[in-house]
C-alpha cells in the first residue's frame, strides 16, 4: 500500500501570473486565426466564376412557351409524325444550326395555334408609308385582314409623312391601327436607313410595354394565302426570292471591308430579305440597335452600304443566327414566275414603276 502525503511546493513570485499571460496569449492568437480563416473563405465564396469584360447590351431573349397539357384541345386529332418521313424532300426545311425553315407542308396550322393562341398574345406589324407610298397602304391593310395572324390580337404601326392619307379600312376585333407621323427624306435610300432608327425609337417609347412580338414588313406588298402563327419565333427572317437558288459568292453583299456591314466571299448562309424581320420584341429591339450603330458609324466614315438596312441586317442574322427562316413562300416577287417549290404564295410585292414611286431615282 502506498501511503498519500500531500507535497508542498513553494513557489517563486510572479510565476502564476507569467504562465496565465501566456495562456491568454495563445488564446489570442488562436482566435485571430480562426476569424482571419473565416473572412477569407467567404471572401474567396463572394467572388464570382468569371466576369464578362464586354457584356452585351441587350442579351437576346430566348421564347418561353408557358404552355400546360390542359391548354390542348382534348378532341385535338392530327396524323402522326412519320420520323423516318420528312415532310418535304424537295426543299431545306431545317438549317444547319438546327432552325426550322417554313415552307408548305411542314406544319400544322390547329398544333401551331393549339400552342399559341392559350398565351393572349399581341404582334406588332410596322411598315412605312413615306412620299407616294401611301398608296399601297390600303391594299396592304385589307388583305392582312384576310391572311395576315387571323385570330390574333394586331396592332399596326403605320410610320408616313402623310397620315391624312392613311385609309380607313375595316379591321376585325383586336386588331387596332396606330399612325405615326414621321418626317419625309429627299432620297430613299435615307428612307431605308433612317427605317432602322425609327423603329428602335419607337420600340423603346412604347412597343416594349405594348406588343410582345414585333414583324417589320414593307407596305408595298399584298398578302395572297395564311400567314400564321408558325412565323413566331425568338429571331426571325426571311429568304429572299432572289437569290435563294444562288451560291452565296454572288449574294449582294456588302463587299467593302471599310463597312461595318462587310461580310467576305467564303461566309454567309442565306440572303435575307430586308423586307420582313422580326421575333420577341426584345430581340427585334437588340436587331434594330446594332443595325442602327453600324449605320451612324458608316456614316461618320462616309459609306452606305450597298442596300442600306438590308446589308447591315444581313451582317446582323450572321453573327445572331434566326431562331427560324421563312421560306420565299412567305416574301415572293411578284415579277417572278412560279416554280414548282412555291406551293403558295403568301406574301409579294406589288408589281410598280420604281422610278415613278421613288422620287429620286
Amino acid at each position: 500500500m502506498f501511503a498519500w502525503s500531500p507535497v508542498t511546493q513553494h513557489l517563486a513570485p510572479g510565476t502564476m501570473w507569467n504562465k496565465g499571460r501566456s495562456f491568454l496569449m495563445i488564446g489570442l492568437t488562436v482566435t485571430v486565426g480562426l476569424f482571419t480563416v473565416v473572412y477569407v473563405f467567404r471572401t474567396l465564396l463572394s467572388v464570382p466564376k468569371y466576369t464578362t469584360l464586354n457584356p452585351e447590351l441587350v442579351p437576346i431573349q430566348r421564347e418561353k412557351l408557358s404552355v400546360r397539357i390542359g391548354s390542348y384541345s382534348m378532341s385535338l386529332h392530327y396524323p402522326q409524325p412519320k420520323s423516318l418521313t420528312p415532310p418535304r424532300s424537295d426543299v431545306m426545311t431545317v438549317t444547319p444550326w438546327l432552325a426550322p425553315v417554313v415552307w408548305d407542308g411542314t406544319f400544322d396550322t390547329s398544333i401551331i395555334n393549339s400552342l399559341y393562341q392559350p398565351q393572349n398574345l399581341t404582334i406588332g406589324t410596322t411598315v412605312f408609308a413615306i412620299g407616294k407610298y401611301t398608296r399601297f397602304i390600303k391594299g396592304f391593310l385589307e388583305t392582312a385582314e384576310k391572311h395576315f395572324l387571323v385570330g390574333y390580337k394586331v396592332n399596326y404601326y403605320i410610320f408616313t409623312d402623310k397620315p391624312e392619307d392613311v385609309p380607313s379600312v375595316a379591321l376585325g376585333p383586336q386588331r387596332n391601327l396606330n399612325v405615326i407621323t414621321v418626317s419625309k427624306f429627299s432620297r430613299w435610300q435615307e428612307i431605308s436607313m433612317r427605317r432602322m432608327e425609327r423603329i428602335l425609337n419607337t420600340i423603346e417609347e412604347r412597343l416594349l410595354k405594348e406588343v410582345d412580338y414585333l414583324y417589320c414588313l414593307d407596305v408595298d406588298m399584298l398578302f395572297h394565302n395564311h400567314w400564321g402563327a408558325e412565323v413566331l419565333s425568338t429571331l426571325v427572317a426571311s429568304i429572299h426570292p432572289g437569290y435563294y437558288k444562288n451560291l452565296r459568292e454572288v449574294f449582294p453583299y456588302e463587299r467593302r471591308p471599310a463597312s461595318q456591314a462587310y461580310i467576305p466571299l467564303d461566309q454567309g448562309d442565306f440572303y435575307y430579305a430586308g423586307a420582313m424581320f422580326g421575333g420577341l420584341i426584345q430581340n427585334v429591339h437588340a436587331l434594330t440597335k446594332t443595325c442602327h450603330q453600324a449605320i451612324l458609324i458608316d456614316k461618320q466614315n462616309n459609306i452606305e452600304a450597298a442596300w442600306q438596312e438590308e446589308s447591315h441586317l444581313n451582317k446582323y442574322l450572321l453573327q445572331y443566327k434566326p431562331t427560324k427562316v421563312l421560306s420565299p413562300e412567305y416574301l415572293w416577287d411578284d415579277t417572278k414566275p412560279k416554280p414548282p417549290e412555291i406551293h403558295f404564295i403568301r406574301f409579294s410585292t406589288v408589281v410598280k414603276n420604281y422610278a415613278e414611286v421613288r422620287e429620286n431615282v
